[in-house]
């Protein structure tokens, strides 16, 4: 099987990191996609490991990453 073209930029593409991204809970690894009207079926079913070209990042999702960037920068 030919390597994937888009591993590397998907990383960061991650649904768990998208503002779109709403959780089923209690569940945090499932949930739905609200990027686009739901259709017959409702919104897009997803797990936080999934990814697409509409990725939109949520700051308050990362939170805990960017602190630790900035105090490592600090230091």
């Amino acid at each position: 099987m030919p390597k994937d073209n888009w591993e590397h930029r998907s990383k960061g593409m991650l649904c768990g990191t998208c503002m779109h991204f709403a959780t089923k809970a209690p569940c945090t690894t499932f949930g739905r996609c609200r990027k686009h009207a739901p259709t017959m079926t409702g919104f897009p079913a997803v797990f936080s490991t999934d990814w697409c070209g509409d990725h939109k990042l949520d700051e308050t999702k990362i939170q805990g990453e960017i602190n630790a960037i900035k105090s490592s920068n600090d230091a």
